[in-house]
């Protein structure tokens, strides 16, 4: 969760000072007063307040957000100390949830008021102050200072987002050319600066968001765990308090919730809508709504991570016609920058804050690097970088015929476990098989509850890349689940994909699975299993029903690894850790039904 921690106790404050809060356009707005206060009334340093970043000054503003709704958005703003107050500088702003000044997710015991310190790394690590960049943290609506109710990515925060964009751009002492910068939520909400297509964003860093809020806590109409768990969490977060040395302001605006307390019931009944076409999800279908947008993107997803998975990735990506860079590989939930106990990077590729800011000068102040950064680097399942012009780059795309099978209903008499508190921040590191799931696999064709297809050994190493989709008839209603798996010579086999559908009716179905990057040694098949939700990462209710799959194809892209240019990085620690949760012994390995292969498109 990257939480800075408890603030020293420091010296007495100095005297108030008067900060001016700008509209998004238009005449100064009433004169604020606040603790961002220094003595000659231009801010705060990190001498006077050790929670301020070393090299920053800090102030406070408000502003209204863009929709006419009457919501006041509270903002941290921190400027370089070694540049005179009007001087103008690119800024790079961040818009979520985490800002509090009080803590990110829950109050973290500071002593203190003061801005959030939730990228006192990015800061710290890029040099921001020293290289003449403001950074600005704005509050979501009903976070933190600012008012209004908890609108999950919607129009209401889509309208935050572009207002603080517009506000940023517009100051005095801005160039006019924003930067969005996030890791999860605030990833997304650059997702949505992309989407609003602003002429004053000019470049967005997104690490590890959600590319379609609606699978964030459902599949298909199948709820999630945190389907409930994820609301609470930020119903718990929108009700952080004000610190004691807050402003008047702030902590009016931070106890919003406990005169409107239907934010937090809306939010819950909201969230729980299951039909992804909805008018509620459309409008918050992040990929769909990237068709024709170029703000120049850099992003950052773990094809494996058990938090904000890759689903919807490609669709965003191809809708978005600008400038895109991107790390994708094999990691959790994590920053670009972020190390284990040993001091490993956990995404394997040193350089984040170099690049991140070679991207930042290119797009904010045009200056061309000289340093030469692929467009993208990947880590695939071997723990092998490459670098690419885009992704995916697919060799070849076939429809995979598989098997009729038959499989009942039941379950899998899975245990479900309540998962508490679940947002972005405090998700599950690890999502391993449990050992009914891999004696359920075990059985293979012995097991009730699913069927398997399997392709030929492969002829020589070859890649899965891009998003598999699956169709199929089904003869009954229910739940489906398919899963792929990465099956040695042995019989050892490595679930890597999964994804799961409500069958509401009888009939085709066709789905994707989530977004891959998996190589497959020589030698190796797919493995195909089709059956019942047999697992606690969806919360189904099984039908009991005997469920016939006939007509069933897979559709692959596959990549040649022989093309492959390496880049530097190393094998992501996750890697091990995830593979080790998720393999299991198979038996009962049938003759191969479809090919494993590059080359002309193959007969189904």
């Amino acid at each position: 969760m990257n939480l800075r921690g408890k603030a020293s106790t420091a010296a007495a404050a100095g005297a108030l000072v008067v900060i001016t809060a700008l509209a998004v356009s238009g005449p100064p707005a009433t004169a604020l007063t606040g603790p961002a206060t220094g003595p000659a009334g231009s801010g705060v340093t990190h001498e006077e307040n050790p929670r301020v970043p070393e090299g920053a000054v800090w102030t406070e503003a408000y502003f209204p957000s863009s929709d006419g709704s009457g919501v006041e958005l509270h903002a941290d703003v921190l400027r370089p100390a070694h540049l005179p107050p009007g001087a103008k500088t690119p800024v790079i702003l961040s818009v979520g949830p985490y800002f509090a000044h009080a803590g990110q997710t829950e109050a973290e015991g500071w002593e203190r008021v003061g801005p959030s310190a939730r990228f006192q790394d990015f800061i710290d690590g890029s040099r921001l102050m020293a290289r003449g960049y403001t950074f600005v943290m704005v509050d979501l609506r009903g976070f933190g200072g600012s008012t209004g109710c908890l609108d999950w990515v919607g129009p209401g925060e889509q309208a935050d987002v572009r207002a603080a964009v517009q506000w940023a751009a517009t100051r005095p002492w801005s160039t006019g050319k924003v930067g969005m910068y996030g890791k999860s939520y605030d990833a997304v909400t650059g997702l949505v600066g992309n989407n609003l297509k602003l002429k004053s964003l000019k470049a967005v860093v997104a690490q590890e968001p959600v590319w379609d809020m609606y699978n964030y806590l459902f599949s298909n109409k199948v709820p999630r765990p945190n389907v409930t768990g994820t609301p609470n969490a930020y119903n718990s977060i929108a009700t952080i308090p004000a610190m004691a040395d807050d402003s008047d302001r702030y902590r009016s605006n931070a106890a919003y919730e406990q005169s409107h307390p239907e934010c937090l019931s809306e939010n819950l009944a909201n969230n729980n809508e299951p039909d992804p076409k909805s008018a509620y999800w459309k409008a918050r279908d992040l990929a769909a709504r990237a068709r024709g947008t170029s703000t120049p993107l850099f992003v950052t997803q773990g094809f494996i991570e058990p938090n904000t998975k890759p689903e919807d990735m490609e669709e965003y990506l191809g809708n978005h016609r600008g400038t895109e860079r991107g790390w994708l590989g094999q990691w959790e939930h994590v920053r670009g920058n972020d190390t284990d106990a040993n001091g490993r990077l956990l995404m394997g590729r040193s350089g984040w804050f170099d690049e991140v800011m070679r991207f930042y000068d290119k797009y904010l102040r045009g200056v061309d690097p000289s340093v030469s950064d692929p467009a993208y680097a990947i880590e695939d399942s071997l723990g092998g970088w490459r670098a690419q012009r885009t992704w995916p780059v697919v060799a070849t795309s076939y429809g995979a015929r598989l098997s009729d099978g038959r499989y009942v209903d039941d379950g899998g008499a899975t245990t479900l476990a309540d998962p508490g508190r679940w947002d972005m921040e405090r998700a599950p590191r690890v999502e391993p098989l449990s050992r009914t799931e891999k004696d359920t696999a075990k059985l293979g064709t012995a097991a009730a509850n699913s069927f398997w297809s399997w392709s030929t050994p492969a002829s020589g190493t070859l890649r899965l890349t891009g998003t598999p989709r699956i169709a199929l008839n089904a003869s009954a209603t229910g739940n489906v689940m398919v899963r792929l798996w990465d099956v040695a010579p042995d019989g050892t086999g490595t679930m890597f994909n999964e994804n799961v559908a409500l069958l509401e009716r009888k009939g085709r179905i066709a789905f994707d699975l989530k977004s891959t990057d998996w190589t497959f040694r020589e030698g190796h098949r797919l493995g195909v299993q089709i059956g019942t939700i047999d697992t606690g990462r969806w919360r189904d209710t099984p039908s009991g029903n005997t469920i016939r799959v006939t007509n069933a194809r897979l559709t692959l892209d596959v990549q040649d690894p022989a093309f492959d240019v390496p880049t530097q990085g190393d094998r992501s620690p996750y890697l091990d850790r995830y593979i080790a949760s998720n393999t299991a012994r198979l038996t009962d390995i049938g003759h191969g039904t479809f090919p494993l292969r590059i080359g002309r498109r193959a007969a189904g």
